[in-house]
């Protein structure tokens, strides 16, 4: 599927800026490709569409996090099979503001299901909705940046 497809919107980030009361940080992926490609990737071999617990996110940097302008591709896959359910590019600063406040939204209540929420949408009606509480960092070599990454206490990778 081409990248081109999806476009991201992060919603309750800019408490994190102001200082203000914190919100659970929200991503809407918008699809507006084929939806029986997505469907098809989002959906187990019962016919069901994958929950949270059967995905990972995560952002695979295309150069130096500190490089200003530094960009990368977001990717849900598959947990079982490893599959990539879908990539898209966004800037890196954006994203890592993003899991700031996703970190942040999770120090307030530890016990939580969910630091973030992750929406997508085919063609503007929503298909469905996670919480999620992990989001993996890798630089442009495939390192995991764990200082970057949003890892619940008590997980081990």
């Amino acid at each position: 599927m081409r990248r081109d497809y999806f476009t991201l919107e992060a919603e309750n980030v800019d408490w994190i800026d102001e200082d203000s009361e914190p919100a659970q940080p929200q991503v809407t992926i918008e699809f507006d490709g084929p939806a029986t490609t997505l469907r098809e990737r989002l959906t187990d071999m019962e016919g069901e569409l994958l929950t949270a617990k059967d995905t990972d996110v995560a952002f695979r940097l295309q150069s130096p996090p500190d490089a200003g302008d530094a960009t990368g591709v977001i990717s849900v896959t598959n947990r079982t099979t490893g599959d990539f359910v879908l990539e898209l590019n966004e800037d890196a600063d954006s994203v890592l503001k993003f899991i700031r406040a996703a970190r942040r939204y999770g120090e307030r209540d530890p016990d939580t299901d969910g630091r973030y929420s992750v929406r997508i949408r085919i063609d503007g009606d929503e298909l469905l909705t996670y919480d999620k509480q992990t989001f993996l960092v890798y630089d442009d070599e495939g390192n995991l940046l764990r200082k970057h990454s949003l890892i619940p206490s008590g997980v081990e990778l």
